[in-house]
């Protein structure tokens, strides 16, 4: 069974999600407020509508639920200005409990439902006080979101080895695994300090590579 859907992003570079676009004539580049696990949120359309079959969809697909408009605009710049203000807190709240947490970014979702902060950690972390005491001063749910060094330079980017602007951060809508064989594969060199990233793991471009050689036929 095919469905008819339309691709939307939440972050630059961010995974794309399907939705249908119910009666809504959307294109690539529109913006739309739709209804997600986190809340109601407003996304960019970077898919315009399509059909892909059963597999590809995560059911019960959800419907668009609008076009947003200059309004909502405002209010994403409004909702980061906000975000932004909360910043100081939380390293305040961290400190107080003693916590080694690395913050990374913070958001809140369209509706003022819920602030989401990310942060990096050597461990685990027991955050539950961290939480209650945020609540207590923001008054909204809280989430605390654990992520990876290749997620943490994806949300701040930077310049890569090559001169250019990270490609996570630019364009890469997920990571792919990336293993020292496919350096070994391509015959670079495998000192860490040329084939790592900003984030200290294996380049992705190096993924990028592999599969050229693979199609391609070349085995160096």
């Amino acid at each position: 069974m095919d469905y008819t859907v339309v691709g939307v992003r939440f972050k630059p570079a961010g995974k794309i999600y399907y939705f249908d676009p119910a009666d809504f004539s959307l294109e690539a580049h529109d913006y739309v407020i739709v209804e997600t696990a986190r809340g109601v949120e407003y996304g960019e359309v970077v898919i315009g509508r399509r059909q892909v079959s059963e597999d590809d969809v995560v059911l019960p697909l959800k419907q668009v639920i609008r076009k947003a408009n200059e309004k909502d605009a405002e209010t994403v710049a409004e909702n980061r200005r906000k975000a932004a203000d909360t910043v100081s807190v939380f390293k305040e709240k961290v400190a107080h409990h003693g916590l080694e947490m690395k913050f990374v970014d913070v958001e809140y979702t369209f509706d003022l439902n819920k602030l989401i902060f990310y942060f990096t950690a050597d461990g685990r972390v027991d955050f539950r006080e961290l939480v209650k005491d945020l609540h207590s001063v923001f008054r909204v749910r809280i989430e605390l979101r654990q992520i990876g060094v290749r997620d943490e330079a994806k949300i701040l980017g930077g310049i890569g080895p090559c001169g250019r602007l990270l490609c996570c951060s630019t364009w890469m809508g997920e990571f792919d695994p990336v293993s020292i064989r496919m350096a070994k594969d391509q015959s670079l060199s495998l000192n860490p300090t040329k084939i790592s990233g900003l984030c200290g793991r294996l380049m992705c471009c190096l993924k990028f590579e592999n599969d050229s050689y693979q199609e391609s036929g070349i085995v160096l």
